[in-house]
Order: C-alpha cells, then sequence, then structure tokens
C-alpha cells in the first residue's frame, strides 16, 4: 500500500517510476503484478476527441463608461450574458449567427462556438460586439472591440461533460446516407464509427473510481485542472465485464482549467457536416498506484474493453435501446468489424496517436516534479442510472 504523500514526495524527489497505460500491460507481464505495483507509482492516461459539453467563462472587465452586457458575440458566435455585468458563457457548440444551419442539408457549419475557443488558445484576435438596455449604473448601450486571451481578467474552461467511459459505435441501417454527431454514416452498414481512445482513457482505467474523484488534478489542453464534478449524464450504475469494465456509456468528468495556459494543438474547433459544432479536447488523468488491484486495473486492454453498436437512424434517434451487438477496441483499432455476417469499415473520431502524446507529456510532467497528484476531496458515485426526459401533460 502507498499513499498520495507517499508518492508526491517520490515525485518531488525525481524518483518516481511513471508509466503510461500504454506501457504498464507488458511491464506488469515481464514483473507480475506484486513487483510491479511496488515499483510503479503512477500510470498516465489521456484521450484526445470531440467533447460537445464544453465552454468557457470570460471576464472582460470594464469599459468606460461600463456597459452591462445583456446580449454579447465573440465572432458573431452568441454568448450567453444571464451572468454578471462582463462575464459571457461561451458553449463549444454555439452556431455563428446567420448560419443556415441545416437548411440546406447537409450543413457545414464552418465556425461556431469550439473554433472561438480554438482561436482564444491560439492568441488571435477576436471581435466583441455587445448591446445593453442600459441602467443608472451601466450607461452605455453598446460596444464593439477586439480582444485577445491575454487582455481578459480570466479565461476559466468548464466544461460540464468530458471523457466519456465508453461510447457506442454507431453504424446506419437505412437507405440513405445519415449526418451525425458521430460522423457522417453510409447506407446498409457500409461504416462504422466510433470516438475512445479504449485502453488509453482515463475512466476505463479506474473503472470504479477508485483515485478518480472531485479535486483529482488533470492535464487539460496542457494546463493543471481539476475534476470539479461527476460529469453531466454520469451513470455509474452501468452494465459491466466481470473485471468491471462498463460495456456502455457510464462514467463522465466535469472538468475545469485555465485556458490562458492551455496549449493550441489540444484545443481544436471541430464541424461536423450536417450535425454542427464541437470541440475536440486533450485530458491527460494520471492513476497513483496505491495497491495491487488499482495496478491491475490499469492493465485493461483493448481486447477486454466492449462498446455497444447502435443504429443511429432509427434506435439512436427513437431511444430504443436496441443493443444490435458488442464489439471490442482491439477489433474497432483494427479498422474493420463484423456484424450479422457483413465486414464494416471502421473510422475513429478520437485520436489514439495524440491521446498516446498526451499520455506521455503528462508521464514526463510527473516524472520533472511538475505535476503533483492531488487526492480526490469527494468520489464519483456508482450507482447513478440516467434519467430520460419524461413527456407529461400540465397537472390540472
Amino acid at each position: 500500500m502507498k499513499t498520495y504523500e507517499q508518492i508526491n514526495k517520490r515525485i518531488e524527489s525525481g524518483k518516481a517510476v511513471v508509466l503510461t497505460a500504454d506501457e504498464i500491460m507488458d511491464y506488469v507481464d515481464k514483473k507480475g503484478p506484486k513487483a510491479a505495483a511496488e515499483e510503479v507509482d503512477v500510470v498516465t492516461t489521456a484521450t484526445f476527441g470531440p467533447m460537445c459539453s464544453s465552454g468557457c467563462f470570460l471576464n472582460f472587465g470594464h469599459s468606460a463608461p461600463k456597459i452591462r452586457m445583456s446580449e454579447a458575440w465573440i465572432e458573431d458566435v452568441l454568448v450567453y450574458t444571464g451572468i454578471a455585468a462582463v462575464d459571457v458563457y461561451l458553449g463549444a457548440t454555439q452556431l455563428r449567427h446567420g448560419d443556415p444551419a441545416n437548411m440546406y442539408p447537409p450543413g457545414e457549419f464552418r465556425y461556431g462556438g469550439g473554433h472561438v475557443i480554438e482561436d482564444l488558445v491560439a492568441g488571435k484576435t477576436l471581435q466583441l460586439f455587445a448591446l445593453s438596455y442600459g441602467t443608472d449604473d451601466y450607461p452605455r448601450r453598446e460596444i464593439r472591440t477586439y480582444f485577445t486571451i491575454d487582455d481578459l481578467n480570466q479565461a476559466i474552461m468548464v466544461n460540464p461533460r468530458n471523457c466519456y467511459q465508453n461510447y457506442n459505435v454507431a453504424i446506419n441501417d437505412s437507405d440513405r446516407t445519415i449526418y451525425t454527431y458521430m460522423g457522417t454514416l453510409e447506407p446498409d452498414r457500409k461504416n462504422a464509427t466510433y470516438c475512445s481512445a479504449g485502453q488509453l482513457s482515463p475512466l476505463l482505467n479506474d473503472p470504479y473510481y477508485e483515485t478518480i474523484g472531485v479535486g483529482t488534478r488533470v492535464w487539460l489542453a496542457g494546463a493543471q485542472g481539476h475534476v470539479y464534478a461527476e460529469g453531466t449524464q454520469h451513470a455509474g450504475a452501468c452494465e459491466r465485464t466481470p473485471d468491471g469494465v462498463p460495456t456502455e456509456g457510464a462514467g463522465t468528468l466535469a472538468l475545469t482549467g485555465d485556458m490562458k495556459r492551455m496549449k493550441p494543438p489540444f484545443v481544436r474547433g471541430a464541424s461536423l457536416r450536417g450535425y454542427g459544432i464541437s470541440l475536440a479536447l486533450g485530458v491527460g488523468l494520471p492513476i497513483p498506484i496505491l495497491n495491487e488491484q488499482i495496478l491491475k486495473r490499469t492493465c485493461v486492454r483493448d481486447r477486454d474493453i466492449l462498446a455497444p453498436v447502435i443504429d443511429y437512424s432509427s434506435d439512436y434517434p427513437q431511444k430504443t435501446g436496441k443493443v444490435i451487438a458488442k464489439v471490442s477496441y482491439e477489433q474497432l483499432r483494427h479498422g474493420e468489424i463484423e456484424i450479422d455476417g457483413k465486414t464494416i469499415a471502421v473510422g475513429s473520431l478520437s485520436s489514439y496517436y495524440k491521446a498516446l502524446e498526451i499520455a506521455h507529456l503528462l508521464a514526463d510532467e510527473v516524472r520533472k516534479g511538475d505535476f503533483l497528484l492531488a487526492e480526490p476531496i469527494a468520489r464519483l458515485p456508482q450507482d447513478g442510472a440516467m434519467k430520460p426526459l419524461v413527456i407529461r401533460e400540465k397537472a390540472s
């Protein structure tokens, strides 16, 4: 048994043994779990892919005279102003004003909230336009100006849902091409898509949330952030394999971090044809090897992780709950799966290459003593299930 304090002391002294989730499996095979658990201090995990439930709070400071923004746009992308005078919240999926969306389907969705966040982190100059109804203490009724992230007092990423523990494999059983947040799906099961780093993914390496919880320090696009809550739609009470690996969505994380410290290659706006805007984000989490059992869970391999195959032409939008099959990430990463005797080409919205890069970057920071572990102040729930939105008549 080790403690967070003991591991942090080894990190500070430069003696910590750190491996990535991609490396730990062979290391344990070679050393054995007992010896490896004694030697290894930290296993780093990571993921990189579209995470729609992301956004940021921005504070502009006050102009002279002052304005209490009641409507505002950055690069013509609407931001939420229902908070204090010059605070706004920008959501990753917000469309640009005048975007035809799917008026002439499939829409292209060339620019939106995710792209504004990318441009902010990249240090680009952006336009702010805001209106107000005017008050005695905030008399200005309109402002147009240009700014960079350095002009802002705060630019804090606050993401309600990141790092889904597991996720669907999308296919299309209809006779027409469909456009979804899982990408373009050709008719008659001509292709399939998925979105997870599999054996590198943080919550698949800690399936029962033994080390990842509220307060855990995370690598959020290069900045040191934190888990501030369970993510929205977190549902720890899920179907699992005998080893505890969820075979459906399950856990999620709510993350926050300082955008001024983020690295542009890990914050990228995404346009999903026929669907909308998203934000591709890189996240890394260190798992402290407190005991042998925690180590064993970080040895999960792609072949041990099953994902549900869902028809996005009917079963997903109609919420039937039907699962066509379950396939392993080993099959998915080979680029094709077989369902009902038919071989289907597979593509990933998540980049394993980028996730592995993040896992190594985080491992280097831990080895150098630049990234200490933070013990959670509260565990993520294992007993929650996701409720549906029930459509009711108004009570008389």
